[in-house]
């Protein structure tokens, strides 16, 4: 357990839920831990008690992956935790892999609806008909356009055309849309959208007030900070800001709300933690700036400033997103200068 972690609350301790099985988190509302093949190894999901239509069940909120490994556990949880009812309806709290990507299967699997944002759904859609973002030949020219020139690394990132599809082979096809401030009753208690932009194009947390209990997705986590990054297809985005504010929102629900988060453990601190995550940003804010000053850099020049770790090349994709993120809100916020040299690499120095 890192520093910041110590200041947070863990009610359930180190408790998990076995593979293909479900923890109860309160009255109706069950735990599911799947596994991801990443460096980031799984993902919480969520079931809660629901009736709709006069129908009794379950609401499932996010997915997976789509792999066999996770259809199967999926299959565990069916035979094991349902108690014999049907699901009656996907929530996806937004459209990055680990997510939707079963979506599709699990609606098809128990004939329901899927709930979700339209920018989501149209940004699904797009991304599993074209992989963007963290692979192929456009997100390999954008890479190398903030730095990430070795030629080994380009090819890595171009030959992974299908990096999103293959998570996400289909979407689907309808889907009921989700807005911030809607009041959705899910087993007979009230569960009130929250949207969050930055991470997502339009991220949905869901509060039930009768239960103090925030599904804050990717938003806020109790371990890591959650990933922001600037893409291929909107390279002068400025997503940093806009999720910064959409965790300060999230300061009007109390303190001491218990957060189940897509990654890492359940627990009490919700305030603190924002307070965390705010100041870890201004502190990259400052060392960027700080190494500015010596000079213009680019974003793959910096990602030793931001991460200490090695990276792999999935990572780094990732890293270059933040780094991106970092450095085009301290350029549009006029605090640093950007400027494209002769060899087609954008460079950021002081202002």
């Amino acid at each position: 357990m890192n520093p910041l972690e110590h200041e947070l609350s863990y009610p359930l301790g180190e408790a998990l839920p076995e593979p293909g099985a479900t923890l109860e988190i309160a009255s109706g509302v069950r735990w599911v831990r799947m596994a991801l093949p990443f460096a980031l190894d799984h993902i919480n999901l969520w079931l809660l008690r629901d009736d709709v239509d006069g129908r009794a069940g379950w609401t499932i909120v996010d997915c997976g992956i789509a792999n066999d490994a996770t259809r199967a556990a999926w299959e565990q949880v069916f035979a094991q935790a349902l108690e014999g009812l049907p699901v009656l309806r996907v929530i996806v709290t937004h459209m990055h892999p680990d997510h939707i990507g079963l979506a599709h299967w699990l609606t098809e699997r128990w004939q329901c609806r899927m709930w979700i944002s339209a920018t989501d759904f149209n940004a699904a859609t797009l991304a599993s008909a074209s992989t963007t973002g963290f692979g192929g030949g456009s997100a390999a020219r954008f890479m190398a356009s903030h730095g990430l020139t070795d030629p080994e690394a380009v090819e890595k990132i171009k030959a992974r055309s299908n990096y999103y599809a293959s998570m996400v082979p289909k979407v689907p096809d309808r889907f009921r849309r989700l807005l911030g401030g809607d009041t959705l009753r899910i087993g007979g208690r009230d569960w009130v959208c929250h949207v969050g932009y930055g991470h997502a194009p339009e991220h949905m947390s869901l509060h039930c007030p009768s239960l103090g209990l925030l599904i804050s997705g990717d938003m806020v986590l109790p371990r890591i900070s959650t990933n922001v990054s600037v893409i291929d297809i909107e390279p002068e985005a400025n997503p940093l800001p806009l999720y910064l504010a959409s965790i300060e929102r999230l300061r009007s629900l109390p303190a001491d709300t218990l957060v189940l988060p897509s990654h890492g453990r359940p627990f009490r601190g919700l305030h603190q933690r924002i307070d965390q995550l705010e100041a870890h940003h201004d502190e990259r804010y400052a060392e960027l700036i700080a190494a500015c000053d010596s000079g213009p850099k680019s974003a793959a020049d910096l990602l030793g400033v931001l991460f200490k770790r090695k990276l792999d090349l999935h990572q780094t994709t990732f890293a270059m997103g933040e780094a991106i993120a970092h450095l085009n809100a301290l350029w549009l916020a006029g605090r640093l200068r950007r400027s494209l040299d002769d060899d087609g690499v954008y460079r950021f120095s002081s202002a």
